[in-house]
């Protein structure tokens, strides 16, 4: 991992299979298949440092030998929300590292013309204040649909946040931490700047359109 930004609360994950397969990602020839299957691995691999400071509490096991102590993460099981559509391309990864986690759905839309985020659809566990959230999307462009799902999210009462992406924006950063500066943001890689319409640079083009074949 490493930070050579200018944004304390982002962390750039920048393992070289991380960095291999996003390069492959950003390849415009890269079939939709291919681009859904390596949205899935890189999601995985982010997963292990997403997670890192997760309270752990010992426990009891039987080995085969003796009795041992292990460790158990402490509290509530971990929840995933993807903000869809394209969050949705990261859930099954991180699902197979941890099985057990529950899955929410937040649903937003960018507005063509003001690029500001419309909300359709909110549905997280109950207990939200006792658990412990990985709020998802490939993308982290202008910061308002990640500022928005983040502040979705504290209504229902989260307080433990993080927002995992694969690409993000100077810009977006900026919003996001300007305006929850309590969320820790974890991305694949820190691109250049958004074009005049709102898009990644370098970046990956839309990447709902590439994982679900509507480009």
């Amino acid at each position: 991992m490493s930070q050579p930004h200018d944004f304390p609360s982002l962390t750039i994950v920048d393992h070289p299979l991380v960095r291999h397969k996003l390069t492959l990602l950003r390849d415009r020839a890269t079939p939709t298949k291919l681009f859904k299957e390596l949205v899935d691995e890189i999601a995985m691999l982010m997963a292990y440092e997403a997670t890192r400071d997760l309270i752990l509490e010992p426990v009891g096991v039987e080995t085969p030998l003796e009795h041992a102590t292990g460790w158990a993460v402490r509290g509530k099981k971990l929840t995933l929300v993807p903000i869809l559509r394209a969050g949705l391309g990261m859930v099954e990864g991180i699902l197979r590292l941890m099985p057990s986690a529950r899955v929410g759905h937040i649903g937003l839309y960018r507005d063509h013309d003001t690029l500001e985020p419309v909300d359709y659809y909110f549905k997280v566990p109950g207990d939200a204040s006792e658990r412990d959230f990985l709020l998802l999307d490939p993308m982290l462009a202008t910061g308002g649909s990640a500022a928005a799902a983040v502040s979705s999210l504290k209504r229902a009462g989260a307080t433990r946040i993080r927002f995992l992406c694969l690409v993000a924006a100077p810009e977006g950063v900026a919003r996001l931490t300007r305006e929850h500066p309590d969320v820790p943001v974890l991305a694949a890689s820190l691109d250049r700047e958004l074009n005049e319409h709102g898009y990644i640079l370098p970046g990956l083009g839309d990447a709902g359109d590439r994982l679900f074949g509507t480009r």
